[in-house]
């Protein structure tokens, strides 16, 4: 009974957790890797780099940061504020709450953008 109600009261809090962002509906697949442009296959590089030992880039599942999946394509980021480009080059450059801001280049923001964008 205790596992039961653990899962059910897990399985609500993720679901009203997302649903500002998701509505408890299921995301758009990310694009395959063998159909990505060559910017997007630099932004996955640079997004290796500077972004996976803190975000998961498929899942919405959390690591240190937030989950990424479809994080251009939903409402609101984890901060309720839209996703767009100048939201995302704001929070990728100067940080946002515990993340810390990331150095890159014009090109690599560039091709990390488009990368995001096929999530």
């Amino acid at each position: 009974m205790q596992i039961r109600l653990s899962s059910l009261l897990f399985a609500l809090f993720a679901c009203t957790a997302s649903v500002a962002t998701t509505g408890c509906k299921s995301l758009p697949p990310s694009k395959p890797a063998s159909e990505w442009t060559a910017e997007e296959a630099r932004g996955a590089a640079v997004f290796q780099q500077a972004c996976a030992k803190c975000h998961y880039a498929t899942s919405t599942h959390g690591l240190h940061g937030p989950g990424l999946q479809a994080i251009t394509k939903i409402k609101a980021m984890p901060s309720g504020a839209p996703p767009t480009d100048d939201r995302l080059t704001a929070v990728i450059l100067h940080g946002h709450g515990t993340m810390p801001g990331t150095a890159m280049n014009d090109q690599q923001l560039h091709d990390l953008l488009a990368y995001m964008h096929s999530l």
